[in-house]
């Protein structure tokens, strides 16, 4: 009988952090991966793992595919086998640009066209003439985008100048230009007139032209007949057509976003489609109307539009829109646009592609899926994981929530700490067993939690109005300052908005953190991210004599060789590629006359292999241990200085991003889900870290689903009482022991379950 392993073998893994890790994972069951962020658990699972499994399906392949797949290396380990097609669902965020829409990225637009081809009144014709992305289908106005790109006249203009005086802005439009000069020498406008004096006639003329010529005569030259062509008319065919081809420049692209503005299509209302597709309806609805209803409405909705010869795509619809649903996505709507999606939706609209497979015996390999959740929905997750473990697929997850870790069947731990400390594997077996471990995770899972009982006092109140956008319904609320505050409520219950749309534009001073991705190129090192490498060059220069460039691995001093990257890249076409220390600087980045060059004995590149910890207590400079001690105070202290940012996971990430920014001076913070990929035992550092800031006289508000946060918070602002159309509106105002009694509140219930539960252990 032909064998077929039981368990993944890895055997003497060494990529970045990892200790000659050697492991058993069991096929066909739920295996979480845990530990501190940065004690190897992404490295073991989805640069040794996946990436393994990854490079040998695509062996498969003849060479000429293979020039047009990724390039993955071989992971760094002695034996990895036993291994199933990997199936990678990460936290990055869907792209497919503007005409990319939840809708199309789970082809249920694909459903829902076919159903309106066949049963709409008025009949149209066939699928494709109701896709925006079809010349058939597509408003022949903004040509399927939904909105229209057109000049901002206050940006463009200075209406209280003159022609003569300046008044367009835009320098090929500047006093004595060749444009310019076409205004001027028409005729016909008083080029000393301020253009807030313009007749209506005149402004109409000013911007579109008349089908007529005017001459030009530059000094000494004859007079040339030039098309009389508006300003906006020029701008458009100038500069924002040019920015729809391919062929745009960056100079204009650049341009084009200073002086235009984005407004939706006054020809279809946004809907995207031709007036047929968007009239024509089923059941009385268009379907520009079912698009734009939550997820919750549609699901509702579609068996009503069914009859025995559409039913199979109906129910197919319903499925899905049914799976995203269960997966706590159902205040979204179908329209969406994918770009405006976060790396948690993102990751759990990726997951639903896989819930009618048929496929057994692959490996899904989840990066915390969690992210983005309400305690209420996690539930939902781990049903997910169960359903795709029972149908014979092997699960591994890599995660920090303790629902999820108690749900899995097995359970591995890297540690013990992070870093160079990290890279072991201090754990494996169940979870019964991980909690007598003695590990961080063990120790931290069951651990006893209390409200805050003494909340502090407010010093003040920033107040927000007439909250209306998306589905906020138009209240007022008074954040107070001095204190920490926790915003919460259900995924798509309004917090980012409220912070978004409505709080930084009324109160643009605040200091926002929020969920945009941090730049991770290969060059960018947390000594180049958090601005300590200027000092640190200036530092050196000064104490050697000799000039800052020189200690810029990306400039002067930089090792030939390598560019300063410390290692050579090599491309084999379709063979895996190769990277190699540099045998010049040996990985040190820089010549040898700059390595010669010391402060207290230890070089620039000394300065760059310390961990921020270290480099903080090297360093004296006050400017220099302000900015590490932030990078301490989230958690990185153990990242070396010169570490590419290409290597950190998304938590480290966001951290490092919060690190960035805790030096301003300010005293209002917005942070955005600071816990993301951060260890429960981390936590109480962060906690440490915003009550340090909240008692130095800054404000704190933090968007938060982490029960510990907003246990310890001062005052919560809980918004709901769902998401989408059931949501928006302030379900509860005040500190977390009350919230625990609060009817309504998802959180307050799951929030006084929790403590409960600890209490029970």
């Amino acid at each position: 009988m032909e064998y077929v392993p039981e368990f993944i073998t890895v055997t003497g893994a060494r990529e970045n952090n990892l200790r000659d890790v050697s492991v058993r994972i069991p096929k066909r069951q739920i295996t979480a991966f845990v530990g501190v962020s940065g004690s190897g658990k992404s490295s073991l699972v989805f640069d040794t793992i996946a990436a393994e499994a990854q490079r040998q399906l695509n062996e498969t392949f003849s060479a000429f595919v293979r020039g047009f797949l990724p390039k993955l290396g071989q992971p760094d380990a002695d034996l990895i086998d036993g291994l199933s097609t990997a199936i990678v669902v990460d936290q990055k965020r869907l792209g497919g640009g503007a005409r990319s829409t939840l809708g199309t990225v789970t082809d249920i637009n694909s459903f829902l066209r076919l159903l309106w081809s066949r049963r709409s009144t008025p009949h149209v014709g066939y699928a494709y003439a109701f896709s925006f992305n079809e010349p058939q289908g597509m408003c022949p106005g903004c040509k399927g985008i939904g909105r229209k790109v057109q000049l901002d006249h206050g940006a463009f203009f200075d209406r209280d100048k003159s022609l003569n005086e300046g008044a367009i802005r835009h320098r090929d439009f500047a006093v004595d230009s060749w444009y310019w000069h076409i205004y001027a020498q028409s005729g016909k406008f008083d080029n000393d007139k301020p253009l807030r004096d313009y007749t209506d006639s005149e402004w109409q003329l000013l911007l579109w032209g008349s089908d007529e010529k005017v001459a030009l005569a530059g000094p000494g030259r004859k007079a040339v007949k030039m098309d009389f062509e508006g300003v906006e008319a020029k701008f458009n065919r100038l500069y924002i057509q040019a920015d729809a081809d391919s062929g745009s420049s960056e100079r204009k692209r650049e341009t084009v976003a200073r002086f235009t503005t984005s407004v939706r299509c006054p020809d279809c209302g946004g809907t995207r489609l031709n007036e047929a597709a968007r009239t024509a309806a089923v059941g009385g609805h268009t379907l520009p109307e079912v698009t734009a209803m939550d997820l919750h409405a549609v699901h509702a909705l579609l068996p009503t539009l069914s009859d025995p010869e559409v039913a199979a795509l109906v129910h197919e619809a319903t499925e899905r829109v049914g799976a995203l649903i269960d997966m706590g996505l159902g205040y979204l709507t179908l329209d969406r646009e994918t770009s405006t999606l976060s790396g948690g939706e993102s990751q759990r609209i990726k997951m639903v592609r896989h819930l009618g497979s048929s496929l057994v015996d692959v490996m899904y390999v989840f990066d915390e899926p969690t992210i983005g959740l309400h305690p209420r929905d996690v539930g939902r997750m781990n049903a997910l994981l169960h359903r795709l473990r029972d149908k014979g697929n092997t699960v591994l997850v890599v995660e920090h929530d303790s629902d999820v870790i108690t749900a899995a069947d097995h359970v591995v731990e890297l540690g013990p700490r992070a870093g160079t400390e990290g890279g072991r594997i201090v754990y494996e077996g169940d979870v019964t067993g991980l909690a007598t471990s003695g590990t961080l995770t063990g120790e931290f899972l069951h651990r006893p939690i209390s409200l805050r009982e003494e909340p502090r006092t407010p010093t003040g109140h920033l107040r927000l109005q007439d909250a209306t956008a998306n589905n906020l319904r138009g209240f007022d609320v008074d954040v107070p300052l001095g204190v920490l505050v926790a915003l919460t409520g259900v995924a798509g219950s309004g917090k980012s908005t409220l912070v978004r749309e409505v709080l930084v534009p009324q109160h643009p001073g605040a200091i926002v953190v929020d969920q945009s991705a941090v730049a991770t190129s290969i060059r960018s090192t947390p000594a180049t991210w958090t601005g300590v490498m200027d000092p640190i060059r200036k530092l050196y220069a000064k104490a050697t004599g000799v000039k800052p460039a020189l200690f810029s691995f990306n400039s002067q001093g930089a090792c030939p060789t390598c560019n300063g990257l410390g290692v050579v890249y090599t491309d084999l076409a379709f063979l895996d590629g190769v990277r190699s220390t540099c045998t010049d600087c040996h990985g040190r980045r820089y010549t040898e006359e700059v390595l010669a060059l010391t402060v207290d004995g230890k070089s620039i590149s000394d300065a760059l292999d310390m961990t921020a910890a270290e480099a903080c207590e090297f360093f004296t400079a006050r400017d220099i241990r302000r900015r590490l001690q932030a990078v301490v105070d989230v958690g990185l202290g153990y990242l070396t200085l010169g570490q590419p940012l290409s290597t950190l996971s998304g938590g480290e990430c966001k951290r490092l991003k919060l690190a960035g920014r805790l030096h301003e001076e300010g005293n209002v913070y917005v942070l955005d889900e600071p816990t993301t990929g951060l260890h429960m035992s981390d936590c109480g550092h962060l906690l440490g870290l915003l009550d340090r800031l909240v008692d130095g006289g800054s404000s704190v508000i933090v968007v938060e689903h982490n029960l510990d946060v907003i246990a310890h918070a001062d005052w919560v602002i809980d918004l709901g009482p769902d998401g989408g159309d059931d949501g928006g509106r302030v379900v509860f105002e005040g500190p977390p022991r009350e919230l625990v009694r609060a009817p309504g509140s998802f959180t307050g219930e799951h929030l006084a379950r929790h403590l409960a539960t600890a209490a029970a252990r």
